[in-house]
């Protein structure tokens, strides 16, 4: 059986910058990286632009997912989107390490940090608020009997 090889798409000197980050699978939908374009969290060589901007070979593309941001090179200038495996040929990641320290930081700390009784309840949390609220309610614990003939008595 014949290998099956991998081509790139074709492509021109430029590349609209919302077409480019979706074609190079940094946004998982265009829509999603026209959006982060418009609210300032994808800038080109420092400067936040429009997602009709045109972009080229050469120029870096920072992108803010917090906690950290990413930083690419522009290798290759595609509106179509391409396989993963063609991703190196696109773009070069020159993320600065401290990011990835950073991001590493904020995967420990997670919710290690969270103040018992802030947030929602856990299941164990919620099974002691309902049994606490029923025994209110009601006056009694379920080990509480009830005494048939006492009340014959009356």
């Amino acid at each position: 059986m014949a290998e099956k090889t991998l081509r790139m798409p074709k492509s021109g000197e430029q590349a609209r910058l919302d077409k480019w980050l979706w074609a190079a699978r940094i946004f998982k939908t265009r829509s999603i990286a026209a959006d982060a374009c418009k609210n300032g969290r994808v800038t080109v060589n420092g400067v936040s632009l429009k997602p009709s901007h045109n972009i080229k070979a050469g120029e870096v593309v920072s992108v803010r997912k917090p906690p950290i941001t990413y930083s690419f090179k522009v290798l290759a200038c595609i509106e179509q989107r391409v396989g993963a495996k063609l991703i190196p040929q696109v773009y070069e990641n020159v993320t600065d390490r401290k990011q990835y320290e950073l991001l590493e930081m904020s995967r420990i700390s997670g919710f290690v940090d969270r103040a018992r009784g802030t947030g929602r309840p856990t299941k164990k949390d919620r099974r002691q608020m309902d049994d606490f609220t029923e025994a209110a309610m009601f006056g009694f614990d379920d080990d509480d009997e009830w005494d048939d003939e006492d009340d014959m008595d009356m």
